[in-house]
């Protein structure tokens, strides 16, 4: 685990004896600028080919997203200059600090595919008794069995006593829901 005065030499950007390696923060700034201005400009064309106008009835139906197209691009451009006048050597995210968030955030991508085949319920049984399982060094009984009961929770208060219909799969169709 690393101390608190590494992590803040790393995400400042001190190299200190040279292992605070990483993402650049001036190449992820650059990555968000362009992808903020390709945002924008998707947005502004879009509206611009559906009317972007004022008509005589009012506004027209791409009259205000276009000017918040507009908005966003110059926000990019701020951002892309802001990335160039950003120190080379500045970490955005040391490669621990990435791999901390991988642990997260491939078992969260895996999760909502499943939810289209499995439903919301199944599919999250099995993501909170894997990551019980995983991350937290559960017991296996413990985790499925906190898995179907909280989703069994879940079930009960959306489906029965709220009513509202969440994406079920092959499970609940056998059960007649």
């Amino acid at each position: 685990m690393e101390t608190q005065e590494e992590h803040a030499a790393a995400g400042a950007g001190v190299a200190g004896d040279g292992d605070a390696r990483g993402v650049s923060l001036r190449t992820v700034e650059l990555v968000v600028a362009a992808l903020l201005l390709v945002g924008a400009a998707v947005v502004i064309w879009s509206n611009h080919r559906i009317g972007s106008g004022w008509a005589a009835d009012g506004p027209e139906a791409g009259y205000f997203p276009l000017r918040v197209g507009a908005i966003v691009l110059v926000c990019s451009l701020a951002v892309a200059w802001q990335a160039w006048r950003t120190p080379h050597d500045a970490i955005f995210a040391s490669w621990q600090q990435l791999r901390q968030v991988c642990v997260i955030l491939l078992p969260l991508t895996v999760y909502v595919a499943l939810i289209g085949w499995l439903g919301i319920y199944v599919a999250s049984a099995i993501f909170i008794a894997g990551f019980m399982m995983a991350v937290g060094k559960a017991e296996w009984w413990r985790a499925v069995l906190l898995g179907a009961g909280i989703n069994l929770v879940l079930f009960w208060i959306f489906e029965i006593q709220f009513r509202v219909p969440l994406p079920k799969g092959p499970l609940e169709a056998a059960l007649g829901f």
